[in-house]
């Protein structure tokens, strides 16, 4: 294979090749300057005076110009299925557990059998990323708006965001599999405030007075955003 050299002449790129070629130098059309915070597009004229023209843009705005050419699909979704996405930590899938009875383990003391309830929980969002840990919300019935709002999971190693602590826990990579796998591994007392209204600051004592129980009381769940400020959209428009 020939190995093609360019030659950067002013606003123009030429091929290194064989004149009789007479192949045309590749004029520079756009120009971008990268900093911390801002991002500069020069747009150089196609005329001869060569005038360039200097605006502020925006990531999105050459990621959409990038993606024109560009085909993207999620695949077959898994059952259950809420939204699929792409962004800097990779692709997403949000899935929708119905309100159920789970089981569920609490370590109480180390080295120790953990606890176990049979726990009636609400309605829950489960966002994905291949093997890693979830986000999980809840949510009164499966979210069909953006307008729609999630509350925080009423369980622990949770952070008010809706990351979930992984531990040692290996999550797997198909996202149909993360919700049982989460529920297999162990809870521990760490992250349980601020997920029940009549219990804020111990949750334990909810999982007590739900343990055996058919169904969760919806009224208990404490507010955490709209589906839209979950996936920062409300931020980019704000």
């Amino acid at each position: 294979m020939t190995q093609l050299h360019l030659v950067r002449q002013e606003q123009q790129l030429v091929w290194a090749l064989p004149q009789e070629l007479e192949v045309p130098p590749d004029r520079l059309r756009i120009k971008l300057d990268i900093y911390d915070e801002t991002i500069l597009l020069h747009r150089y004229s196609e005329q001869q005076d060569e005038s360039v023209t200097t605006r502020v843009v925006s990531a999105q705005e050459i990621a959409r110009a990038f993606a024109r050419d560009l085909h993207f699909y999620s695949g077959i979704l898994p059952a259950g299925a809420l939204w699929w996405s792409s962004g800097p930590e990779g692709q997403q899938v949000a899935l929708w557990r119905g309100p159920r009875v789970w089981r569920v383990a609490l370590v109480l003391e180390a080295f120790k059998p953990p606890r176990r309830f049979r726990m009636p929980l609400p309605g829950l969002v489960f966002i994905c990323l291949p093997g890693r840990a979830p986000r999980v919300f809840a949510a009164t019935s499966r979210p069909v708006r953006l307008e729609a709002l999630l509350y925080h999971a009423p369980l622990f190693n949770l952070f008010d965001n809706g990351s979930s602590c992984a531990g040692t826990h290996k999550y797997p990579d198909d996202p149909d599999e993360v919700t049982e796998s989460f529920f297999a591994s162990f809870f521990t007392r760490e992250g349980g405030k601020g997920r029940s209204r009549r219990h804020p600051n111990d949750l334990l004592a909810l999982w007590q007075e739900l343990d055996g129980k058919n169904r969760y009381p919806l009224r208990d769940l404490v507010p955490v955003g709209t589906v839209a400020k979950i996936l920062g959209l409300e931020e980019k428009h704000s």
